[in-house]
């Protein structure tokens, strides 16, 4: 990691933020203050944010340049994973297919993910491209998609779109022992590995449940449900495998709780954090857990879940996203650069540089390069 940033830098930055506040004010970009710690980058339309040896290099609306004509995020950009030859895969509601792929340079490469989108009677593809996460598989990389479709099944396929299987509504309710049940609903939104090879399935948008499947995709257990007490969940929108301590734990974004909650490989729940907004997913990475904040902010958390940084944050800005129930993710392009709208997931390089999808109407990537 970078060493914190110098007292010269510093000052730099109180140099030179009246004079880029007012150019922000000039181009009605925002009404908003200037991120504290945000420098603007000469001719990139990029800023620097964060501080310390959490400071990063924003690029908002990486690869758009590059999408082909046809080729849009239509309601939103939603999830985003890299495999390991370092691919950008970006899930979306647009067109065509339901990923978007891209270089590490943000070249656009391939479009794909049919299987989650569909037409929409006007002779044009809808997508439901939700939750998206990549793992090795005796020597093979496998996407796990979730598509926020409750007639769309949770699809296994290979990196070129090659499905291996689906899991459909009736099979998993029914594993469950939940079909039929008037007040459940399915809508998965994320996936997320286990060390043996197992995986989980949250339904965050439906029935409040995460379903554990062994590596041979066997149904286990459900864990959690709809509540607001420990061990249950309100919109459990996102998890992933802590292995930061001395055993491994499952940790869920129980959003509209707003809180983080974690398990243990038994399903028995451990701890919980609150102190967020909205959380929307999950990434580790070292001693570094990667929380998206729906409301306008990126967390990071320390080796002992303490808040080491909150990427974007500010109070009044925040204000104005929520105002009119979301109204600002209809317009995007009044976000102030160094500042997030609806970060709605978010993951790490190899590098530590983080790549951001947004909850607004077009789409949004930013890259954050590590500094």
């Amino acid at each position: 990691m970078s060493s914190p940033r110098s007292s010269h830098r510093r000052q730099f930055l109180q140099n030179t933020a009246t004079a880029v506040g007012a150019m922000l004010t000039a181009t009605h970009v925002s009404q908003s203050p200037l991120l504290l710690g945000a420098e603007r980058k000469s001719g990139a339309g990029e800023v620097v944010i964060g501080d310390g040896a959490h400071t990063y290099r924003c690029i908002h609306h990486w690869g758009n340049d590059a999408l082909p004509a046809g080729h849009g995020y239509g309601n939103a950009s939603h999830g985003v994973a890299i495999d390991a030859e370092g691919m950008v895969y970006i899930t979306h509601n647009g067109e065509p297919g339901s990923i978007f792929v891209f270089d590490s340079e943000g070249r656009f490469v391939r479009s794909m993910g049919d299987v989650h989108a569909s037409q929409n009677g006007r002779g044009r593809s809808s997508a439901s491209g939700h939750g998206i996460d990549i793992r090795s598989e005796g020597g093979e990389q496998f996407i796990y998609l979730a598509p926020a479709n409750p007639v769309m099944g949770f699809t296994k396929m290979s990196l070129h779109g090659e499905l291996v299987w689906q899991k459909g509504r009736d099979e998993i309710l029914g594993d469950a022992n939940l079909l039929g049940q008037a007040d459940i609903k399915f809508r998965p939104t994320n996936t997320s590995f286990r060390p043996d090879g197992g995986f989980y399935l949250g339904d965050g948008y439906g029935s409040g449940y995460l379903y554990h499947y062994d590596a041979e995709g066997q149904f286990v257990n459900a864990i959690g449900g709809p509540g607001t007490e420990e061990g249950r969940f309100r919109t459990p929108h996102g998890q992933w495998l802590d292995e930061r301590g001395d055993a491994p734990l499952l940790v869920v974004a129980d959003r509209a709780n707003e809180r983080l909650q974690w398990f243990n490989m038994e399903g028995q729940h451990v701890k919980t954090l609150g102190g967020f907004l909205f959380p929307a997913d999950i990434d580790a990475q070292g001693d570094l857990l990667l929380v998206p904040d729906l409301h306008a902010r990126i967390t990071l958390l320390g080796k002992d879940d303490e808040f080491v940084a909150q990427l974007g944050d500010d109070p009044a800005w925040r204000a104005e996203v929520l105002r009119d129930n979301f109204a600002m993710r209809r317009t995007p392009e009044k976000c102030p650069p160094g500042k997030f709208v609806h970060p709605h997931d978010a993951c790490f390089d190899p590098d530590g540089n983080i790549y951001v999808a947004e909850w607004v109407v077009g789409g949004r990537v930013s890259k954050l390069v590590r500094v």
